[in-house]
C-alpha cells in the first residue's frame, strides 16, 4: 500500500505530518455570492501545481475534482514498483464536477436560447474521475467511480478489497476527490443549518460534546491509496478488518441517537479482535451537534469501559465530503508510522496509547451509510 493526498494540510507526507503536529487549523475566509465564508482550502502553491495539468491540451477542460485525483494518483503510483499497468481504479466523489456543473448550468439559464457547451455532459459525468486517472496512468484494468455521500472514499476502498478478494485483480488504486468550495455547494451546506458561524480560534468544534451550535466547515482535497493482495513487506500499513452498515431513514440527513449504523460497521470491522486491542478511533465527527454525539454514543455502546483514544482531523481541515474518509485513513496511517497520537483540542485528558498497533477509522454519509476500517501496523516491515 502507498498513499498520496492534497488538502489544506499540504501535498506531501512530510508537509501533512508537520501540520498535524501543530495546533493550527487550516481555515480561511472566501467570498461566495458576496458573503464571506470559512472554508478549508488548498494553498495557492498546491492549486498552481494541480492546475499545471491543464497545460496538457485535453486536460484543460477537466473539472478541478478530476485534476486533484490525477495529481495525487500520479504521486501514489510513483512510490511503487508495479511492473505492469493492469490494475483497477475506484476513485469516488460526493459532489463530483461541481465547478463545471455550476458553470454550465449558469450558462444554460442565462443564454436566451438555452445554449449548453458541447463538453457539458462528458466533463460532468461522475465516471470522469476514474476514467481520466486511468487514461493518465495508462492503466488497463477496470475504472469505477461512485458517490456514496461522505463515506465515498472508504466505500471505494471496500470495493477495491472486494475485487482483490474475488481474484479479479491483484491491485487497486482507490480513494476520493472533492473540489467542493463552490458557491452552490456552500449554499447547500448553509441551507442545512449545520455550517459554522463560530468566531473562535477553533471554529469547527469537532468532538466538543458540550457545544451549543453546529460547527461544520466545508473543505476540499483528495486522498488515494494503492492496495495490493496479501501483506507486502514494503506496505505502509495493513487493512485488517472492514465493516459497513446502513440504517433506515427517518430524515434525509438523519442518524439515530446511538448511531446504530456505526455500531454495526465497527463491530464487523473489529471482528474477533479484542476491544482493548484497539488503540485509537479516528472518528467521522463533522462538528455538528447530532453527528458528533451520536457517533460518540455508538463508541460508548460498543466499547463500554474500554473506550480507545478518540480523535478526528475535521477541526483542522473541515469536512471534505467524499474525500474525508480517505484523509481520515491517511491520518491514521501517519499515527501508526510515527507512533504518535494526535489529540483534539476539545477532548483533553484522554489516556494516550503507549504503542499504536491498531486504529479504527469511521466515515458515514447521508442516509446512514457507515463504513469502518481496522488498520494496523505492518508487522513484516518491523522484522
Amino acid at each position: 500500500m502507498s498513499m498520496a493526498s492534497v488538502s489544506a494540510l499540504g501535498s506531501s507526507d512530510k508537509q501533512v505530518w508537520a501540520q498535524y503536529l501543530t495546533k493550527k487549523q487550516g481555515f480561511k475566509n472566501k467570498t461566495f455570492n458576496g458573503k464571506k465564508t470559512l472554508v478549508s482550502a488548498l494553498s495557492d502553491a498546491d492549486w498552481n501545481a494541480v492546475n499545471k495539468l491543464k497545460e496538457t491540451p485535453h486536460y484543460k477542460d477537466l473539472d478541478p475534482s478530476v485534476l486533484l485525483a490525477i495529481s495525487v494518483s500520479r504521486k501514489a503510483v510513483a512510490k511503487l514498483s508495479w511492473k505492469d499497468n493492469f490494475f483497477g481504479i475506484n476513485i469516488g466523489s460526493s459532489r463530483g464536477a461541481t465547478t463545471l456543473f455550476e458553470k454550465y448550468h449558469s450558462e444554460f439559464l442565462t443564454h436566451k436560447n438555452g445554449y449548453v457547451s458541447t463538453l457539458s455532459s462528458p466533463t460532468t459525468t461522475l465516471g470522469n474521475i476514474s476514467s481520466w486517472v486511468g487514461h493518465d496512468l495508462q492503466s488497463s484494468g477496470p475504472t469505477i467511480s461512485h458517490s456514496i455521500a461522505c463515506s465515498t472514499a472508504l466505500h471505494a476502498i471496500l470495493n477495491g478489497i472486494a475485487w482483490i478478494t474475488s481474484g479479479m485483480s491483484d491491485r487497486f488504486l482507490v480513494g476520493g476527490s472533492e473540489a467542493s468550495n463552490t458557491p452552490f455547494t456552500v449554499a447547500q451546506m448553509r441551507a442545512l443549518k449545520i455550517y459554522s458561524n463560530d468566531k473562535s480560534a477553533y471554529p469547527c468544534q469537532t468532538l466538543d460534546l458540550n457545544k451549543k451550535q453546529n460547527t461544520m466547515i466545508l473543505g476540499e482535497g483528495a486522498a488515494v491509496f494503492c492496495l495490493e493482495k496479501g501483506t507486502q513487506k514494503e506496505a505502509i500499513a495493513v487493512i485488517e478488518g472492514i465493516g459497513y452498515a446502513t440504517e433506515p431513514l427517518k430524515h434525509n440527513i438523519s442518524i439515530s441517537t446511538n448511531a446504530d449504523c456505526f455500531q454495526k460497521s465497527m463491530t464487523m470491522a473489529i471482528g474477533s479482535v479484542k476491544l482493548d486491542a484497539i488503540d485509537i478511533v479516528v472518528m467521522h465527527a463533522p462538528g455538528t451537534l447530532k453527528g458528533d454525539i451520536s457517533e460518540h454514543n455508538a463508541i460508548k455502546q460498543l466499547f463500554k469501559d474500554k473506550i480507545p483514544a478518540l480523535t478526528s482531523n475535521k477541526w483542522k481541515i473541515g469536512h471534505t465530503l467524499g474525500a474525508s474518509g480517505g484523509l481520515s485513513l491517511e491520518f491514521a496511517i501517519h499515527m501508526l508510522q510515527h507512533q504518535k497520537f494526535i489529540e483534539i483540542p476539545f477532548l483533553k485528558g484522554q489516556k494516550h496509547p503507549n504503542k499504536i498497533k491498531k486504529i479504527l477509522v469511521n466515515a458515514v454519509g447521508f442516509g446512514g451509510n457507515a463504513v469502518s476500517l481496522l488498520v494496523s501496523i505492518n508487522q513484516k516491515k518491523l522484522k
